[in-house]
């Protein structure tokens, strides 16, 4: 592989790096900090990423070994929502979620996640199924749904209810949206971008984070890569249409274990 074609898998590969270490620590800015950390070790020494099995599992494994000499998160001393999210964690076997984002949401084969993580594929694929267990049986809640084709919706309600959470409510327009969550106040919202009447699903959660505050929230977008340029503030917790049923399942686990997140401005 040339170096311009490395180069360019690499920028490829970079959003997901970004949305996944979003996802991982539950914040923007957060995130952010250390895909920019892997980036800089890559263009430091970019044989770390040649000599992988695929540009993307390289820059993945990168970060990894930036992820894991930093060790747990430091719980804050006070009593607020980021304390009692680390604290959640802390109670997950080591490694889980980190394997089960990589699986799920970034479609990494259990072999490539052992590359990604250095472990077996054996471990990988324990560490998958012990963190699916362990999040659906650690925190339940209300779910708002925002999303305009009725299909996808009942998919939606029906996986939202099989991990033990509470549906509040479907929305297909923003106004609608908003009405729903002043009363039936959701923990998780779920929004899809395009909404039926030309409204934003963006603006539509907007709206409810300023009327109900911060709470976690999931975006559905068929072109995640669009709201993941750096360019302004972006959703921490972002799937990809067409989406598997494991993707919204390791989505809402991962956002219900985090009390606020950093969302898209309109």
């Amino acid at each position: 592989m040339t170096q311009v074609d490395l180069s360019s898998e690499i920028g490829a590969a970079l959003p997901y790096l970004r949305r996944y270490s979003r996802a991982l620590t539950g914040s923007q800015t957060s995130g952010d900090s250390y895909a920019a950390a892997t980036l800089e070790a890559v263009l430091a020494d970019r044989s770390m990423v040649a000599e992988a099995s695929g540009a993307k599992a390289g820059l993945f494994k990168v970060f990894h070994g930036i992820w894991v000499t930093t060790g747990a998160p430091t719980i804050d001393e006070d009593d607020g929502p980021r304390a009692a999210a680390q604290r959640h964690l802390q109670k997950l076997t080591t490694n889980s979620r980190e394997a089960l984002l990589l699986h799920t949401i970034e479609d990494f084969s259990v072999s490539e996640v052992g590359e990604i993580m250095q472990i077996g594929d054996e471990e990988a694929s324990q560490l998958i199924d012990v963190a699916r267990q362990e999040m659906a049986d650690q925190i339940s809640g209300r779910v708002l749904i925002i999303e305009d084709e009725a299909i996808i919706a009942m998919d939606l309600e029906s996986i939202v209810a099989d991990l033990g959470h509470r549906v509040t409510g479907v929305a297909r327009t923003r106004d609608g949206a908003v009405k729903l969550g002043a009363s039936d106040v959701p923990d998780l919202i779920l929004a899809d971008i395009q909404l039926a009447d030309n409204s934003s699903g963006v603006d539509a959660v907007n709206d409810l984070l300023r009327e109900l505050g911060q709470r976690p929230v999931i975006f559905i977008t068929a072109f995640p890569e669009r709201l993941l340029t750096g360019e302004k503030p972006e959703p921490a917790f972002l799937i990809s249409k067409p989406y598997s049923e494991d993707q919204v399942r390791s989505a809402i686990s991962q956002a219900m274990f985090f009390s606020s997140t950093e969302t898209l401005k309109a």
